[in-house]
Parts: structure tokens; sequence; C-alpha cells
């Protein structure tokens, strides 16, 4: 791999002809926030402008794909409107993106995932719809995104149980589109990205655009509220117990209040 460009959050890589990668770097867990999702936005948007950038490999370094939020109180504060205004530049770039999820892909996380056109995992491979569990609405677009590629009950019951699976379930729901051994997850991710390459660009591109459709807007739309309901929700005492539980790893008590 030939690193073209090297910044605090991502790395961009040209990994084949016309196969680049942007890689997360805030390893082990590569917690989301604003500055990281705007950095990989810059980075898809940059891109966009390479002539020889036919498919975007997205990956990270570390553990963790993405673990989600930051609960350790050590993250730096951002709004969120500002988070999901980053986010919707995620579904307006042209490229059609390859998420090779490796270890964690939590809340958050699991709504990064879920901007790429598809998903490889691994038998490692841990994914969560947490919100519920943190007293919390979820975000990112996933009101949008998961229903979107698993169907409106898979989604409700992810999103309302909270439940995390693992990359063999992550597959068999279609969460994923495929499934490898941890030692050769990048591999893989890389061969399917190189077998899109092969194909001609501008019918990729098309032929992306017209099968995501409007998911830009719908997105936004989403986001708004999604953004409120969260909004609403952390005044809320369950949120506060849900994020200290979080915080203390232990089963939080909710008390509808």
């Amino acid at each position: 791999m030939n690193t073209v460009e090297s910044e605090p959050y991502v790395v961009i890589e040209r990994t084949s002809d016309y196969v680049y990668s942007v890689r997360l770097c805030r390893g082990p867990n590569n917690f989301f926030s604003y500055l990281m999702i705007s950095a990989i936005a810059d980075a898809l948007e940059r891109l966009d402008d390479y002539d020889d950038c036919r498919v975007v490999v997205l990956c990270a370094e570390g553990k963790n794909f993405c673990a989600g939020a930051d609960f350790s109180g050590s993250a730096p504060a951002y709004s969120t409107a500002d988070l999901y205004g980053a986010a919707e530049r995620l579904f307006r770039t042209r490229k059609p993106i390859i998420a090779a999820v490796q270890g964690a892909a939590i809340g958050g996380g699991l709504g990064l995932a879920m901007a790429a056109d598809f998903r490889v995992v691994s038998t490692e491979t841990r994914i969560s719809a947490n919100f519920s569990r943190l007293g919390f609405h979820h975000g990112f677009g996933l009101s949008v995104t998961l229903p979107r590629v698993i169907g409106e009950q898979r989604a409700a019951e992810l999103l309302m149980t909270g439940r995390r699976i693992d990359g063999s379930a992550a597959y068999a729901l279609g969460l994923a589109d495929r499934l490898a051994d941890a030692e050769n997850l990048l591999d893989e991710t890389l061969e399917l990205a190189n077998e899109i390459a092969l194909s001609a660009p501008l019918a990729v591109e098309s032929i992306r655009a017209t099968l995501r459709g409007n998911i830009a807007d719908k997105v936004h739309v989403a986001t708004q509220h999604e953004m409120a309901e969260q909004l609403r929700l952390r005044q809320t005492d369950d949120f506060a117990e849900g994020a200290k539980a979080m915080a203390e790893r232990r089963t939080p008590n909710f008390k509808r209040s």
C-alpha cells in the first residue's frame, strides 16, 4: 500500500491501481466523534476527484472498527448537529464504499458501517445498535439505513433490544455481504473491491446512484428527527443511568423517568 495522505484521524492509501482505502487511525477503539466523521467525509470527497479511484475501502487500525461513543469522559465535546451534518456528507459521495468491519461496530460505529455500500465482517466482529440499552434514541441515519438493508422488522428488533450479534449472525441477516476469517478480513474486502474495480467506473457510479436514489436526503430528514428525540431523551434519568452503567460496565436500572 502507498500512503497518499495522513491526517490525525484518517490515512488515505492506494491499495491497487483503482482501489484506495480510508483507514481510521484512532485505535484501538476508533471512538466516533465529529472530528473523525468530518475527516472521513473530507477523505471520501477528495477521492471523488481522483480519476484513478474506482472503489474505496473503509477500514480501521486497532482492535475495533468503531466502538461507538466514548463514555470515559475524556472525549472532546461536539455538537450533535455538527456531527450529523458531517455524517450526511458520507451519503453524498459518488464512489462505491466497502467497509471492512473488524472487532466492534457499536452504536454510531454501526451507523458508520451502514453508510457504506457493502460490509465485510469476520467471525470475530461484534455489532450492536445499543442505543435503547443506554436509554437513548438511535442516530446517524439508522432509521433509514438499517431497514433499507435488513428490512423493517429485523431493524426494529435490533434497535429495540439493543442486542449484540456476531459476524456470522450479521451475515445471516444480510447486514454483511461477506463473512471472512479475522486474519483474512482485509484481503476479502480488497478482493471484492478489485472485482468491482474491473467494471466500467462511470457505469458503476451510475448504477450506484440509481440504487441509492435520494438516500442522502432521506438521511438528512431522519437525522433531524433522531436528533430531536436524542435531545429529549438526554434530559431523562434513564439516559443518565444508561450512560453511567455503560461507563461502569454494569446492567442499567431503568425507571421510566
